[in-house]
């Protein structure tokens, strides 16, 4: 019921896409069934697939695409499931309910998680695999059955095939069960890495089939690291800088109050010997200091930086290991009802913070995507109501998967009327040589991108309209010359 409430907030508003990579997210998932070549290669190289798998039984209806809620109900499930699995699994951990409701609750209470599980975006899906792993490996150390490490192993696959950072987890849950099992050490942990590393194992054939090359996503055009480029920025090569940006950033995501509760419930947490959790729950905080030294991964916030938004999400990646720490407060006061009043006091701490900043403008997460994604937004509103003016459904637009694809989802225009980059050989013959190949009446392309170097070459297309917004990439739409202006 929260989960749902929270979205009928956020899609009430017509919020639900204001973030351009939510956009791209339900995009990809609508043309794996909607394009003029469908299908299972239409997911790409980049982005991991798990989460558009789940979006493609609702993308495809045009109602729910064109909403953004067909992104929304998957997101949605698996926090639901992220909630259930941390509270199980702090139960076990703790030995308390208390100390359960606790976590559970300071999670569920965050309103940029909250937005995020509103949104096609892959957060709220790993957050899920994240606390499956926990909980298989909690039931585990009691149980040593092989039910918990095929069901660890596969939340870690589903890890791995969401986030890059589930990969990072992998090599430290085979550790915990060689450490963790009583008998049949080695047995336990092969048994673990040959489910979980099909997920890893799969990409990089999927890479390899699709791109010529297993490491596409990391190496290849479409990576954050080729997006990046040499470009510098605090946290590059700086230890230093990549802890304040990112301590920065887990702070606003999750609240100076959590903050501090589980700075208060970290001994004891360790008192109660809940060192595996903790280490599990850490290690995507680790994996984004990480990446942000290595040079793949900045962070902007605008305390810290010239009042630039980018990546602020990633700091509630850190948000499951404070609320679980924090409910070791709870779990290390005696039973009954002090127990449970500890167990209010920090959950109200914990998310006092939101008490006190309870509009959507406080909510750093949502705040960027309506910063950063304003003028996108703009450029395609402007375009959609031109095109929306003159377009003639089923004639066809030549034009590039993006930016310009909410365009076409706005105008409710199936995927199928374009032609793209990702319709393969087509593409590529019209791109060689579209003077012979090409015969769409329209054409919507981004300033400088391969669609207009087409259009240009081609010869027969003039420009009709150009829709430039300061922050936004310029949109021009070209229309063949000849095409009867009237039959619009």
């Amino acid at each position: 019921m929260w989960s749902a409430l929270a979205v009928a907030f956020f899609s009430s508003r017509g919020w639900l896409l204001y973030s351009g990579d939510a956009e791209a997210h339900l995009d990809i998932a609508r043309r794996m069934v909607d394009s003029r070549t469908p299908g299972y290669d239409q997911v790409g190289t980049a982005w991991l697939p798990l989460e558009h798998w789940l979006t493609v039984p609702f993308a495809g209806v045009d109602a729910w695409w064109r909403s953004g809620i067909a992104g929304a109900i998957p997101s949605a499930i698996c926090f639901v499931v992220a909630g259930c699995f941390l509270f199980a699994a702090a139960r076990r951990i703790f030995q308390s309910a208390a100390a359960a409701w606790t976590a559970t609750a300071l999670v569920a209470l965050n309103p940029n998680l909250l937005y995020l599980q509103s949104t096609a975006m892959t957060e709220a899906v790993f957050y899920a695999c994240l606390a499956g792993l926990l909980y298989f490996t909690a039931r585990f150390r009691e149980s040593q059955g092989w039910g918990p490490v095929i069901g660890a192993g596969l939340a870690a696959c589903a890890g791995t095939l969401t986030r890059y950072e589930g990969w990072l987890l992998l090599p430290f849950a085979a550790v915990y069960f060689l450490w963790a099992a009583r008998r049949r050490r080695v047995a336990v942990a092969a048994v673990f890495c040959l489910v979980a590393g099909l997920g890893p194992l799969f990409w990089l054939a999927h890479n390899w089939w699709l791109g010529g090359d297993p490491l596409a996503f990391y190496r290849g055009p479409y990576s954050a690291r080729a997006i990046q480029g040499e470009a510098p920025y605090p946290g590059r090569d700086d230890w230093a800088q990549a802890v304040l940006f990112l301590r920065t950033a887990v702070e606003l995501c999750c609240g100076t109050g959590l903050v501090l509760a589980a700075m208060g419930g970290l001994a004891a947490a360790l008192f109660k010997r809940a060192f595996w959790p903790l280490v599990l729950l850490a290690l995507p905080g680790v994996f984004y200091l990480w990446s942000m030294h290595a040079g793949a991964v900045p962070i902007f916030v605008p305390s810290l930086w010239f009042g630039s938004y980018y990546n602020t999400r990633y700091g509630l990646a850190v948000l499951p290991f404070l609320a679980l720490t924090a409910a070791g407060l709870v779990a290390a006061t005696p039973p009954g009802r002090v127990r449970v009043a500890i167990a209010v006091l920090a959950i109200a701490a914990g998310s006092a913070h939101w008490l006190a900043h309870r509009q959507p403008e406080d909510w750093i997460v949502w705040q960027e995507s309506n910063v950063n994604d304003q003028a996108r937004r703009e450029a395609v509103r402007e375009a959609a109501e031109y095109l929306g003016a003159h377009y003639v459904r089923g004639t066809g637009i030549f034009t590039s998967f993006g930016m310009v694809t909410a365009i076409y989802r706005e105008l409710g225009i199936p995927l199928r009327d374009t032609f793209t980059g990702d319709n393969g050989l087509a593409w590529d013959a019209a791109a060689a040589r579209p003077e012979l190949v090409l015969r769409e009446p329209w054409a919507v392309t981004i300033e400088g991108d391969a669609a207009e170097a087409a259009i240009l070459r081609a010869g027969c297309y003039r420009l009709e309209k150009s829709i430039l917004v300061k922050g936004a990439r310029e949109i021009r739409i070209y229309r063949r010359a000849g095409e009867n202006r009237d039959s619009a």
